[in-house]
């Protein structure tokens, strides 16, 4: 069965058909950039070209970089302030058409792709998905089960919000080395490990694909670190499955 993802970020909108018999794009994803500013509708506007770009007039699963409850933002840390109290589902159904729309968290759709079919599958422990990009996504799961929304890249370290210093974006607007952001990232999972004592977790977002560069790098860290599998593409997957009942 396919069902149509799309992964809003604050740098980037991409989707793609996904395949959720085999958890991967059914066709190469289809990518725009997220607009400055980055209000509901210019950003619906990208996620109406992304979708158009397929043809695609089925079910859709968006994701969303901020608390989402019942389909609307509650939060909106790395886009427009005006997203806060918008329906999102009803404003991108509108937008392509009145098809069924199913939002979520950008971290918690990777967070349940990854645990389904990627590093998290047969874990039930707790398993912290990290996504490292413009900010810092969390999706929490013990037992197997999400506990949405949890937004742990807001986080108090050293007086900043942990983000603001161990996102992938700090790494790149501060030109930071690999080994320099690498111990940033260090005291950030530490300071993650104290609070929640997760056997696994797992690196996700852009950064993901050069895990290589700076995994080997953290030390002094109990639980198991490993790159997402499905890497970047995560959050796409999980939002499709959302939209098939299957998140």
């Amino acid at each position: 069965m396919q069902i149509f993802g799309v992964d809003i970020g604050g740098s980037g909108i991409k989707g793609a058909p996904v395949d959720l018999d085999r958890g991967d794009l059914a066709q190469e994803r289809y990518k725009v950039l997220t607009p400055r500013p980055a209000t509901p509708d210019a950003v619906v506007g990208g996620v109406r070209e992304v979708v158009g770009h397929f043809d695609w007039t089925g079910p859709v699963g968006a994701t969303f970089p901020g608390v989402i409850t019942d389909g609307t933002a509650r939060t909106a840390a790395n886009v427009d302030k005006s997203w806060v109290g918008t329906d999102i589902e009803k404003l991108v159904s509108d937008r392509l058409g009145g098809v069924p729309v199913t939002v979520l968290n950008d971290a918690d759709a990777a967070g349940v792709a990854e645990m389904h079919f990627g590093a998290g599958r047969g874990r039930t422990g707790t398993v912290i998905l990290l996504t490292f990009g413009t900010g810092i996504g969390s999706a929490l799961f013990t037992g197997g089960r999400l506990v949405p929304n949890t937004e742990l890249g807001h986080l108090e370290l050293r007086g900043h919000d942990a983000e603001k210093k161990a996102s992938s974006k700090a790494r790149e607007d501060e030109d930071l080395t690999w080994e320099h952001w690498a111990r940033r990232v260090q005291r950030y999972l530490a300071h993650v490990e104290m609070l929640f004592s997760p056997e696994l977790f797992i690196i996700g977002g852009g950064v993901s694909r050069k895990a290589h560069k700076f995994l080997p790098l953290i030390e002094g860290v109990a639980a198991e670190i490993v790159p997402a599998q499905l890497q970047n593409n995560a959050g796409i997957v999980g939002a499709a499955m959302a939209a098939a009942g299957e998140a």
